[in-house]
């Protein structure tokens, strides 16, 4: 059997706190830049609500998320089931689900610890200046892990 980091992953879920700001910049980017070969979708330990922040920061690379609804790993599992190769986890709420997820479904799962940029005080840019953070720092990830 091969290492999971060398198989090439079919579909990958993106799990963060609440669905809100890095797991769904993660989907957006991952379809982007991997949607015609790659099934993604993204789910929260608890669903939060849409973050302006995170569509404008998607907005300034040319990615739309203005279609995001945030939800619960729970709904995501009602709607279509867990059939993932792959989970990314990246907050420490989100990695602990997915664990417990494993033991049920069998997939591979990674801890991509991820700042969660909404604790950021500051001028409008400085909080924006942690979400391109977090986008870039996802995007880089993204594209290293995905790519065939």
């Amino acid at each position: 059997m091969e290492p999971a980091a060398s198989r090439k992953v079919q579909s990958v879920l993106f799990m963060c706190a609440q669905n809100a700001v890095r797991s769904p910049m993660a989907e957006a980017m991952a379809k982007h830049f991997f949607g015609k070969s790659i099934y993604v979708q993204s789910a929260g330990a608890r669903r939060g609500e849409v973050d302006g922040f995170m569509l404008t920061v998607l907005d300034e690379i040319g990615i739309d998320a203005h279609k995001h609804k945030p939800k619960s790993i729970e709904e995501l599992e009602e709607w279509e089931g867990l059939n993932f190769d792959l989970i990314i986890s990246l907050s420490p709420e989100a990695h602990h689900k997915a664990l417990n997820l494993t033991r049920t479904v069998a997939a591979d799962v990674e801890y991509w610890p991820t700042i969660d940029p909404t604790v950021v005080q500051g001028s409008r840019e400085q909080v924006l200046e942690a979400y391109r953070e977090v986008r870039d720092g996802l995007m880089r990830r993204i594209k290293d892990r995905l790519r065939a």
